[in-house]
């Protein structure tokens, strides 16, 4: 097993979050029944992407040779680029850019959460276009989740505004969230800190817990809810939303991973 070699297990990592993305973006886009053939897009490319990253990732997790980067893996990540800002551009363009309104940001198609393409692609490359026993490699994967965790934000807060934050733990993620953020900002402005960085650690076990504490909270509000459970689960509270915190906390740790047994001092 070769995943404590952190390009390995950020490979993993992104092949797997591109397998899942396939099931979410199916649960999503089957609310309207794939109303737009172009809604058909993030789902196929999903499937791709899996199907080409899986072969090279199995290789070297299992295999005694060296994982080596392609450039079909790096088409890939160019065009989960693509996926996730095109993807962003037609969910504005669903409410927002016709009327521009605060009731139109809360109750459109989440715009930020294609940006999730957008952030594997830049992944995929960055394992591609630097060493990864680097500094930079670290912070840079850390960089990239808290710019996933900027997005968490954004979509507990519109998500949760939509009723009006009903329940007082709907604050529980938005909180989370913003902690995470200036937490990993400081991280990645201030990568020599290794007390810090081990603080951080600490602030990303929270957003695990979070994660699975929102996930129970959402199954329960779906099960106890006035509709049917298929459809409690296709309308109601989206059930894989609240792993996006132990998901995002995981590829953190990754980067800390490679940062902290570089960082060249610690605060007396």
């Amino acid at each position: 097993m070769r995943l404590k070699d952190p390009a390995v297990f950020l490979e993993a990592f992104v092949t797997a979050n591109f397998a899942f993305l396939a099931v979410d973006i199916y649960i999503a886009h089957s609310i309207n029944s794939f109303r737009h053939w172009a809604e058909w897009i993030p789902f196929g490319f999903s499937i791709v992407a899996t199907v080409i990253l899986v072969p090279g990732t199995l290789r070297a997790i299992v295999g005694a040779v060296e994982w080596v980067p392609t450039r079909i893996g790096g088409i890939v990540g160019w065009a989960g680029i693509g996926v996730g800002v095109i993807g962003m551009l037609l969910h504005l363009d669903s409410h927002f850019f016709q009327n521009q309104t605060i009731r139109n940001l809360v109750y459109m198609a989440p715009f930020a959460a294609p940006l999730s393409y957008a952030g594997l692609g830049l992944l995929v490359l960055l394992n591609r276009m630097e060493k990864h026993s680097s500094l930079a490699w670290g912070q840079w994967v850390v960089f990239l989740a808290l710019a996933g965790f900027v997005g968490n934000f954004v979509l507990s807060l519109l998500d949760h505004a939509q009723n009006g934050f009903f329940e007082f733990a709907e604050w529980i993620p938005v909180v989370a969230s913003a902690y995470a953020i200036g937490a990993l900002l400081v991280a990645v402005a201030s990568p020599a800190n290794p007390r810090f960085l081990k603080i951080c650690l600490g602030v990303l076990a929270i957003q695990v817990a979070v994660g699975v504490l929102g996930f129970f909270f959402h199954l329960q509000a779906n099960l106890t809810g006035p509709g049917g459970l298929w459809e409690n689960f296709l309308y109601g509270a989206p059930i894989f939303t609240p792993f996006l915190f132990p998901n995002l906390a995981l590829l953190a740790m990754i980067g800390l991973s490679v940062m902290l047994p570089q960082s060249r001092y610690d605060l007396a």
